[in-house]
């Protein structure tokens, strides 16, 4: 028995030695900085590489401009199908901090998986689908010069006789499509498209979720700016059957964002705290089934809208991977509370967390 103590210590040791090695690469890529779609992709292949184990990337789709829609899938490998989280940023192009939060998430989450039974626990009962940039050729655009950092939607062209660029991905959804808080001006920044699911992008993420929806059970979306979390439904006149408990969950997410800088979010429908709107995304999952969706705007409340300064991507990425937690921790400990499983796997980690530390192997 001790020699196989004496055999695991050697081996968590030496796996320690190589997450501290793969730090080295992590601090290399700065979070407090604004990235172009090269460097996020190329971060991408960095985690998948760093962290074998437990990330793989999964190609869902294509842009109107022939790139690859790509997520990261992040858990422990199990032979049967995992309950599951998606997270989405960028779906608008000019919203520069939400690609900047899904790397945050990321890097935080692989950062304290072997040191954090909670962590470890969420590794082993859920996967993680995260899409850093989901509209990738609107995002590239809005990287191209000062005239163009205030893109939002996509970059397909008009149909008919308009001339005018793009989308609104997040009115493309067939969810209440068309209904209400679009236009029909191909001009405007929320026109939602000639039909539902004219956009690849859209298409993509409705038959990845449509694939999977008895395994999700949450589905977020990062957006920016207004600092709210946003339940569904967009449309006035309808509610979510668990109204109530996506409210409850979405206030305590707000309290646990605020806990970090003091920045206060507002919890509700978009009709109640934002405008009214249709075809998104969250109404979308949450229509089909998926029964925790939020959509979340960052920072801030409008003095800098989507020009964010750099110096407040920490901070604000510190305060909304609380929030996420707090909601991802709620689903996960109502789906899998009593689970001897889950009760056994926090009991060998802190087992061995605690024979390291006496047998000071790090």
């Amino acid at each position: 028995m001790k020699g196989s103590v004496m055999s695991l210590l050697v081996a968590l040791a030496l796996v320690a030695q190589d997450r501290l090695a793969g730090g080295q690469e992590h601090r290399s890529y700065d979070y407090t900085k604004y990235h172009t779609m090269d460097e996020i992709s190329a971060w991408m292949n960095q985690m998948e590489r760093e962290n074998p184990d437990v990330v793989s990337s999964m190609i869902y789709g294509q842009t109107h401009e022939n790139r690859n829609l790509t997520l990261l899938k992040i858990g422990f490998t199990r032979s049967t199908p995992k309950k599951a989280v998606w997270m989405d940023c960028g779906i608008h192009a000019r919203e520069w901090i939400s690609p900047a939060f899904c790397q945050h998430f990321v890097k935080e989450i692989l950062g304290s998986y072997q040191t954090d039974p909670k962590v470890s626990m969420l590794f082993k009962n859920l996967d993680f689908y995260v899409t850093p940039v989901l509209n990738m050729d609107g995002y590239i655009y809005s990287w191209k010069d000062n005239t163009t950092r205030l893109w939002r939607k996509s970059r397909s062209p008009g149909t008919g006789n308009c001339t005018c660029i793009g989308t609104d991905l997040n009115r493309n959804f067939y969810a209440n499509w068309g209904t209400v808080g679009i236009s029909r001006n191909c001009c405007s920044a929320v026109y939602n498209g000639p039909t539902p699911l004219s956009e690849p992008e859209a298409k993509a993420v409705n038959d990845f979720l449509g694939a999977h929806q008895n395994q999700l059970l949450c589905y977020l979306t990062i957006h920016s700016y207004g600092q709210q979390i946003l339940i569904p439904y967009g449309h006035p006149n309808i509610s979510a059957p668990n109204y109530n408990d996506l409210m409850e969950v979405g206030l305590a997410a707000a309290n646990a964002i605020k806990a970090v800088h003091g920045k206060s979010y507002k919890v509700g429908t978009p009709p109640d705290v934002l405008y009214a709107l249709s075809g998104s995304s969250s109404d979308f999952a949450r229509l089909i089934g998926i029964p925790y969706t939020f959509t979340v705007e960052l920072r801030d409340e409008g003095h800098y809208s989507f020009l964010l300064p750099e110096d407040q991507i920490q901070p604000t990425c510190e305060e909304a991977y609380q929030g996420a937690m707090s909601i991802i921790n709620y689903i996960h400990d109502k789906n899998f509370r009593g689970s001897a499983s889950t009760v056994t796997a926090t009991l060998w980690t802190t087992l061995v967390a605690s024979w390291i530390s006496s047998a000071n192997v790090f």
